[in-house]
């Protein structure tokens, strides 16, 4: 399938939210001192400064380094297989499909660039409760990895539904 015909064409999204991803986290790296918190909305949103040298909700942060390179190579594999997915898809159709999977693979790639780059992924984004309960601290490309999985999820319901894909 050419480019023409496949739905390669969104990869400028997965572009997108990797420069987007990286100019944020530069711009809190630069700006904050790390666990600085600058509050935007008393008691529920904050920018704050932090490093994860694990995975999600820092799954295996204190072990020993190993985890980078773990991580690093999950992160290679899963986005070679959403470029692939990406390439076999066609380009008509297919539109939230390709949108979640673009999502996916930005968020992967800025995560992964920070992993190999600084040994540890830039988090600056703070949800909480009343300074009672905190989500773990993430980043834009966390968001779109949240999101793309949504619509991937959201994709496959309703392919199963319906029998077929529609956009």
């Amino acid at each position: 399938m050419s480019p023409r015909t496949s739905a390669l064409p969104w990869l400028w999204l997965s572009a997108l939210v990797f420069v987007l991803d990286q100019l944020t986290k530069l711009y809190f790296d630069g700006s904050l001192q790390m666990y600085q918190q600058i509050v935007i909305i008393p008691g529920y949103f904050s920018w704050t400064l932090a490093y994860n040298t694990g995975a999600a909700f820092s799954f295996l942060a204190d072990h020993d380094g190993w985890q980078r390179w773990l991580f690093a190579a999950i992160a290679v594999g899963v986005s070679a297989v959403l470029v692939v997915w990406l390439k076999r898809l066609p380009r008509r159709g297919q539109g939230w499909l390709a949108l979640g999977l673009a999502l996916v693979l930005g968020g992967a790639l800025g995560n992964l660039f920070d992993r190999v780059v600084y040994g540890h992924v830039i988090d600056f984004i703070l949800v909480h409760w009343q300074n009672r309960w905190y989500f773990p601290a993430f980043n834009i490309a966390d968001c779109a990895i949240s999101v793309g999985a949504v619509l991937l999820a959201v994709d496959m319901f309703k392919s199963e539904k319906s029998g077929d894909r529609n956009d």
